[in-house]
């Protein structure tokens, strides 16, 4: 048996997923952010934790493609929307992240996303465009289950990976950051798990390292 803190170097797994504007993250719009913390229960398996999801006001001077919308159903002045600016919708974010870093005595959060450059540019950009000094992320490290599914499944569509490992997927529901997430978190999950119980890790080796 393992703790979760020595179980990645010293990083909790969080898996993030974004839904923008465009595919520019200096001037295309951030329009919904979510995570879900991974978390290791009493028989040693990872399963999705805690999940967070915030609606993002468009900052000021930001650029929308119309292709974009179109793709992911985003409205962005709906009067329903609830969106927050980015400041806060990081701060409420990050801050359950931080606590489960103390909770966990793990050093810094990793990204977990499916082509993660792409959420992680995105993700950076907010935090530098709200100058926020509590980036509880590493700023270039990242897991990626394209390349895990790749591996495991044959598979590098998100979709496609999930059905592969025996996972539902909701088309009506994909391409929202919150079900994405929660996907992705999932899938990880799901290969890490199956490669320990192939016998692919020796908790042993952990606890020395």
């Amino acid at each position: 048996m393992f703790e979760l803190k020595t179980r990645f170097r010293g990083f909790l797994p969080v898996a993030v997923d974004v839904e923008t504007g465009g595919f520019n993250a200096q001037t295309d719009a951030l329009l919904e952010l979510a995570a879900c913390i991974v978390e290791l229960d009493e028989d040693g398996l990872l399963q999705p934790g805690e999940l967070i999801s915030r609606h993002v006001k468009p900052f000021e001077g930001s650029n929308i493609e119309r292709a974009a919308l179109e793709f992911n159903g985003i409205k962005p002045d709906h009067p329903l929307r609830m969106a927050v600016d980015e400041g806060d919708a990081l701060r409420e974010i990050f801050q359950p992240i931080r606590q489960r870093l103390r909770d966990t005595g793990c050093k810094r959060a990793i990204l977990i996303g499916h082509n993660p450059s792409f959420d992680l540019a995105f993700l950076n950009a907010a935090v530098d465009r709200c100058n926020y000094k509590r980036n509880p992320f590493h700023p270039f490290s990242s897991f990626d289950t394209a390349t895990l599914g790749g591996l495991a499944y044959g598979q590098t569509v998100l979709a496609r990976a999930c059905q592969a490992a025996g996972m539902a997927w909701d088309t009506d529901e994909a391409h929202s950051a919150r079900y994405d997430t929660l996907q992705t978190a999932r899938l990880f999950c799901t290969i890490v798990n199956r490669w320990s119980e192939l016998g692919g890790l020796d908790p042993s080796t952990l606890a020395k390292s």
